[in-house]
């Protein structure tokens, strides 16, 4: 089918803002332009308890500023957010429930103990993955800041933007490839992006196993990476111990992606296949088609495929 609208993707960061428009088909999407706009230092600060936007005026001005580089009237845009302003985990939850707001409190009463947010602050959404043999539902979980998030929705609506959909970058770098993900009974994914290590393991197209670790300010290709690689590993087959994985993916940065798949291939055991922007979207006319300049729009493409 064809897109409705030209869904619009826009990915947030502490270094700026990157706003793709997109277009085609579903079943072949096309990257119609993308565009940047950079963050003055101090603008925005990663957080997941406090505010994350030290300066909103410097921050509507950037959003604004990419945005109207695309050249385009709609205002409806997917939001990309940096991992660590959210909490995500897999849970498996018994029995069922009428309805939506019941889930959610069944959700939060079981996490009561273990949720790292003031429970009054904490905003909560899960996506249903699975039922299992036993009738239990496979979940997977969300948390963030009301007040976070809050201020990230004023602002973007304060640029003249109407914010559809707000999630974070590894769930977009997901979406983007799901085609090939989706091929695999089982594979992990292991990305680093924004300086965000992810790991995560699918069995039939639906994730296991999800590990994010912030480690700005660290080379992708550094030790540190690869220690936690090693040690997200290890717990994985900790927790699935038959679980026989047959393909590892890589997503990384094109400068660094010959280092980093030699080290994914030392912590595996396993040769890598690297994944490409490039070759999960078509470019148009205004464009890039180079992996160099659409890999920093990963994760705005994905947000933007979310189609609304």
């Amino acid at each position: 089918m064809l897109f409705a609208t030209n869904p619009i993707g826009v990915e947030i960061s502490p270094h700026g803002v990157t706003c793709a428009l997109t277009g085609g088909r579903s079943t072949a999407p096309r990257v119609e332009r993308v565009s940047h706009a950079v963050f003055a230092p101090n603008t925005l600060h990663v957080s997941l308890r406090e505010q994350n936007i030290l300066d909103p005026d410097a921050f509507v001005a950037g959003l604004k500023s990419a945005y109207n580089l695309l050249l385009c009237r709609s205002d409806r845009v997917a939001v990309s957010l940096p991992d660590a302003v959210s909490r995500i985990m897999l849970l498996d939850l018994e029995g069922r429930f009428k309805s939506r707001a019941e889930a959610i409190d069944l959700i939060r009463w079981k996490l009561k103990k273990s949720i790292p947010l003031d429970s009054a602050d904490t905003h909560l959404d899960y996506q249903q993955l699975a039922v299992r043999e036993n009738g239990d539902l496979a979940l997977l979980v969300a948390l963030v800041s009301r007040s976070v998030i809050s201020q990230y929705e004023d602002l973007i609506t304060k640029a003249g933007l109407s914010p559809a959909r707000i999630d974070c970058n590894s769930f977009n770098i997901c979406r983007l490839f799901d085609r090939r993900l989706a091929l695999q009974e089982r594979c992990i994914l292991i990305s680093y992006y924004g300086s965000t290590l992810s790991i995560v393991a699918f069995a039939q197209g639906i994730p296991e196993f999800i590990r994010s670790k912030d480690l700005t300010g660290t080379l992708a290709t550094d030790s540190r990476v690869y220690m936690e690689i090693n040690s997200s590993l290890l717990v994985y087959k900790e927790r699935f111990p038959d679980h026989a994985v047959e393909t590892v993916f890589c997503v990384v940065s094109p400068d660094a992606a010959a280092g980093f798949q030699d080290m994914v291939a030392e912590s595996t055991g396993i040769t890598p296949v690297l994944l490409e922007t490039k070759g999960a979207i078509l470019p148009g006319n205004a464009a890039p088609g180079d992996q160099a300049r659409l890999f920093p729009c990963t994760a705005a493409i994905g947000a933007a495929l979310r189609s609304f």
